[in-house]
């Protein structure tokens, strides 16, 4: 009874046994297959490429902004080459920038000097014993800076015996271009008479000459540059020939 149950019970085992083997190798070769062709995740126009997935798979456009993208510890975009070379590079040229700007826009000193007088005109009232002049007097403005400046403003005033006998304002008068130098050039006109008659006198005495006589000149100049307002002043005195017209060489 014992030995006929022990050999029936073997074949039965063996065909179980290999029953199971044939359906792991039918297992694994269905990985195996399904391993040959790529993750693919067919979506509508609402997903986007998923661009950390093994595959070509996709992502819902509205999670774009809540999931978070992981890259591999050694990937090259985690250790950026050259980092302090770059950043000194780009502080050094920030610095060369800055101090280029300072250079060419901090305000340099603009000269206004006396050119001397050029031109006198003489007209004489014999009626009101009145001596006229036209004196066409001459600046000499230097520039030294790296743009253009404007004489916004000029004004003079012409004194005899610490008198005012004539006075010159103008506006607007010139722009003086960089680096360079200009003249510029105004006529003011005075008036001795009155008190001063016997200027005329002087003026118109046949036996002499030359008849100089001193004057005393203040010019005011109104540069401005940059939203920057300066202003100069010269105060000269000159010789002027009363006699007649004159002409500086």
């Amino acid at each position: 009874m014992g030995s006929q149950h022990s050999t029936s019970a073997r074949p039965s085992y063996c065909k179980r046994k290999k029953d199971d083997r044939e359906d792991l190798l039918a297992e694994r070769e269905q990985e195996e297959a399904i391993a040959q062709f790529p993750y693919v995740e067919f979506t509508g126009r609402d997903s986007i490429t998923c661009l950390t997935c093994q595959g070509t798979g996709y992502i819902p456009t509205e999670q774009v902004n809540e999931l978070v993208a992981l890259i591999p510890h050694s990937d090259q975009r985690l250790r950026p080459q050259r980092t302090k070379q770059y950043v000194l590079l780009s502080v050094l040229l920030c610095l060369l920038a800055s101090g280029l700007v300072v250079f060419f826009l901090f305000p340099h000193s603009v000269l206004v000097d006396d050119d001397g007088i050029k031109v006198v005109k003489v007209t004489f009232n014999k009626q009101d014993s009145l001596v006229i002049l036209a004196i066409t007097a001459t600046l000499k403005i230097r520039n030294s800076n790296f743009y253009s400046v404007a004489v916004t403003s000029l004004s003079s005033q012409v004194q005899y015996m610490n008198t005012v006998v004539g006075t010159y304002v103008t506006t607007n008068v010139s722009l003086i271009p960089p680096r360079s130098e200009q003249l510029v050039n105004f006529t003011a006109k005075a008036e001795m008479g009155g008190p001063f008659s016997y200027v005329y006198f002087f003026c118109t005495l046949p036996d002499i000459v030359v008849h100089n006589i001193v004057i005393f000149m203040r010019t005011s100049v109104k540069i401005s540059y940059i939203g920057h307002m300066t202003q100069s002043s010269l105060e000269t005195h000159h010789y002027v020939d009363c006699g007649a017209n004159s002409t500086a060489v």
